[in-house]
């Protein structure tokens, strides 16, 4: 049996590959976990189920997309994101990373 690591973690800000969105990320799942029609109309380029997946919260928009590992890689521009739910989430900002209000297991 192959433990996979996720390679970003909560707090994390991101570029969209395709989409080219910035965001922070605020949960990870291990490996996708939407429907299959949702998966069929959303994804473009057909992304991996069994790698890490990730719930954005997209900068300037005041929505959250669902994105996979491997459409995404870190910013380094060290600006921070503007969303509406940044607050109830996120306690502060730390040079390119948002500390998470409280950690779970």
């Amino acid at each position: 049996m192959t433990i996979l690591k996720a390679g970003f973690n909560i707090g994390d800000i991101i570029i969209h590959r395709e989409q080219n969105f910035r965001g922070v990320i605020v949960d990870v799942d291990a490996e996708y976990q939407g429907s299959d029609d949702w998966y069929d109309l959303f994804t473009t380029n057909q992304p991996a189920k069994n790698l890490p997946w990730y719930h954005v919260l997209v900068d300037e928009e005041g929505s959250m997309a669902y994105v996979s590992e491997q459409n995404i890689y870190n910013d380094s521009s060290n600006m921070e994101v503007e969303h509406p739910m940044l607050d109830d989430i996120f306690k502060d900002y730390d040079q390119g990373h948002y500390l998470p209000r409280q950690t779970v297991n």
